[in-house]
């Protein structure tokens, strides 16, 4: 049986993570938010929302854990203009 210390010290832990990955997505999106916006306003097939849309249906090689490419990659800044190519 798990000790009032421990789950204590285990939720501290756990919102510590979280909030240190939310801080880190905000300064992300910050970041890539100029990107993203001259790729919408180059959109004019709306090419881009149809990949978006593709891409977060699920797909068997994401199941089975397999390296991303470069440009795909969730953590690459560059990941906005490779549906541009």
């Amino acid at each position: 049986m798990q000790t009032l210390a421990l789950q204590l010290t285990t939720t501290l832990v756990d919102d510590a993570i979280e909030l240190v990955t939310g801080f880190g997505r905000a300064i992300f999106a910050l970041a890539t938010a100029p990107i993203e916006r001259i790729a919408r306003a180059c959109d004019v097939a709306g090419v881009l929302e149809q990949r978006r849309a593709d891409r977060r249906a699920p797909r068997p090689a994401a199941q089975r854990g397999s390296r991303c490419k470069s440009r795909s990659c969730r953590w690459s800044p560059f990941r906005g203009l490779s549906e541009l190519t």
